[in-house]
């Protein structure tokens, strides 16, 4: 019976795969680690939107209280519900908005004694970063802080509070990365957020704001001295004395509301 003669293409085919070099096989777990983590993280929409809300909530623009309507804040940021409801639980988890089951978010309302726990952790914090920052700045760290002292100084003088705020709170943060601790840091700049729009409310209180500056010089100079003990002493008390203005503020202002509220009552029942 005579042979068959091969197909020329078929007898190609063979050959090429059996001069072929063989790929080693590939771990798909690791290479799908290896390309999470190449990957470029990129600022979104969500983010930008908590950026620009926080700042409204920090400075009272959005007072506490005040209910956050999606479809007008979307509309005013220029964004979809997606990414604002984000905006919404990052700042939920920085204690700047309560969100409420299928109710709008608000902006958290202050409560006295959330404030006091809250001041007694950064004063807490700031104290013991005070304290080893004294120890650990180096000449061009003390520059830094005098500069930022003369820029508070500078716009309390011309009566520019919201530059001020900035300038104070790049000074507080300033300080507590002179500690270089990184825990100290990442736990104190979680904090921030809440403790910052009590500042900022401090701040409008008749004669804190001169308080405030007279402080900061204070812990400014026993810095310099490299006296750890005396700055930490000092600063924790500017942090907690800021809390306790904030606390008698509402304090007041509840009983304020208590008497409005009672002597409309009154008016109601007289014959």
């Amino acid at each position: 019976m005579p042979t068959p003669t091969p197909d020329p293409a078929v007898t190609e085919i063979k050959i090429k795969r059996a001069t072929k070099p063989k790929e080693p096989r590939r771990r798909r777990g690791v290479t799908a680690l290896q390309r999470r983590q190449l990957r470029v993280p990129r600022t979104g929409l969500h983010e930008q939107a908590a950026t620009r809300l926080r700042g409204l909530i920090v400075r009272g623009d959005l007072a506490p209280g005040e209910p956050l309507f999606e479809s007008e804040i979307s509309q005013a940021l220029g964004i979809s519900r997606t990414p604002l409801r984000e905006a919404f639980k990052q700042l939920a988890a920085e204690g700047l908005v309560e969100l409420r089951l299928n109710r709008s978010a608000i902006v958290a309302p202050f409560r006295r004694e959330e404030l006091l726990e809250l001041f007694e952790a950064v004063s807490g914090i700031e104290r013991c970063a005070a304290e080893l920052a004294a120890t650990r700045m180096v000449a061009r760290d003390v520059e830094r802080l005098e500069t930022l002292q003369e820029k508070i100084e500078y716009h309390h003088d011309r009566g520019e509070l919201c530059d001020y705020f900035e300038i104070n709170q790049q000074i507080h943060a300033t300080i507590v990365g002179f500690a270089r601790n990184t825990v100290l840091k990442s736990t104190h700049d979680a904090l921030l957020p809440r403790a910052e729009r009590a500042r900022f409310f401090a701040l409008s209180v008749q004669g804190r704001w001169d308080e405030s500056v007279r402080e900061h010089d204070d812990i400014l100079c026993a810095l310099a001295a490299r006296e750890g003990e005396r700055a930490g002493r000092l600063l924790a008390h500017h942090v907690l004395r800021t809390g306790e203005i904030v606390a008698a503020t509402l304090n007041d202002m509840a009983d304020i509301d208590k008497a409005t509220a009672a002597g409309r009552v009154k008016r109601k029942v007289r014959p």
